[in-house]
């Protein structure tokens, strides 16, 4: 594939795709495309469906309608063949304490069918890629810090040289340290592989990915980059300022300037100034222009302004909140 079949290839295409146990509708009709090289955040609350999903994309679990194709094979059809396309890192990697390092990814090699001639060099070099030839190569597993043995379920999740990658929280429980080492690890994975990652420490999903897609209640609720995600779940532009007077006049202020503002929160603060956090609709979108506006009045006196970027922890909560509302608003009524 030559590098421009790669961007313009996908990885993943789901399309319908719905898992039923028994009663219990685990995910319905998801549908979401992923680009080869993507890293791409998969969130959602706990019990959203999103190990569910993963676990299909991964060929471990069959859906019960709609389709799933995972690099170019479908996955109800031929699940081994998918299990060759993917790494899957479980949450919760159950590693046998006993194992070397080196000892347990031959174990897996030969598992995953890795080719007898490129067996050596494939341990190697995904022992290379996670930073464990040097310094824990011939450790057991048993004795290895947290950050390392999920090191070690990363270099499983890459034997034979797969094309897509599947991480279910590969920083859960790691220090601030650990976690830099993992996201530079999923940095340097950007371009040659795809990669999907879970994980419940936005910031970390918001770093490292290029797109988030967000499941509630079984069903894709968002789907974009940030900067999309803000636009639509979160307009207007948002910002932090302190004045020294009466806070009652800074809306009417900025309302005879030609803006639509809302005064999201108030602060008191010594020496008869208060923080504002200022919501702005219409009228401007930069803060040289607000500056304008609000430098012409005698009732206050602007120290400073700052525009606020909402994080992904407020789009991921706008999001989920939305979908439950409108949960709420579709479910029949019963009459009395």
């Amino acid at each position: 594939m030559t590098s421009k079949e790669k961007e313009t290839a996908l990885s993943i295409c789901v399309k319908d795709l719905t898992r039923q146990y028994g009663a219990l509708t685990a995910i319905n009709k998801v549908s979401f495309n992923v680009k080869f090289g993507e890293v791409v955040g998969f969130l959602g609350p706990n019990g959203a469906g999103k190990s569910t999903t993963m676990r299909i994309l991964s060929g471990i679990m069959s859906a019960t309608s709609g389709s799933a194709w995972v690099g170019g094979i479908c996955a109800a059809q031929n699940p081994h063949e998918v299990k060759r396309k993917v790494g899957y890192m479980p949450e919760n990697n159950p590693l046998p304490a006993d194992m070397r390092v080196v000892e347990y990814l031959r174990f897996r090699a030969r598992l995953k069918e890795v080719p007898r001639s490129k067996f050596n060099d494939c341990i190697q070099e995904v022992m290379e890629i996670c930073d464990l030839a040097r310094t824990a190569r011939r450790k057991i597993i048993g004795t290895l810090s947290k950050g390392f043995r999920q090191r070690v379920g990363i270099a499983d999740a890459l034997l034979g040289d797969p094309e897509i990658i599947i991480m279910d929280e590969p920083t859960i429980g790691l220090d601030p340290h650990q976690i830099q080492g993992i996201r530079k690890l999923i940095d340097n994975l950007r371009g040659k592989h795809t990669v999907i990652l879970s994980s419940h420490i936005l910031p970390e999903i918001e770093r490292s990915c290029d797109r988030v897609i967000i499941i509630n209640r079984g069903r894709i609720v968002a789907a974009g980059s940030s900067l999309d995600l803000r636009e639509e779940f979160l307009p207007g532009n948002r910002f932090s300022l302190v004045i020294e007077g009466k806070v009652s006049c800074v809306a009417s202020c900025l309302s005879e300037s030609g803006f639509e503002a809302i005064i999201l929160e108030s602060n008191r603060l010594p020496r008869n100034q208060s923080e504002l956090i200022l919501r702005v609709e219409k009228g401007g979108s930069n803060s040289l222009s607000l500056i304008q506006a609000l430098s012409v009045n005698d009732n206050f006196t602007l120290h400073s302004l700052a525009p606020i970027e909402p994080t992904l922890e407020e789009i991921f909560l706008a999001a989920t909140k939305r979908s439950w509302e409108e949960t709420i608003e579709n479910k029949p009524k019963i009459s009395a």
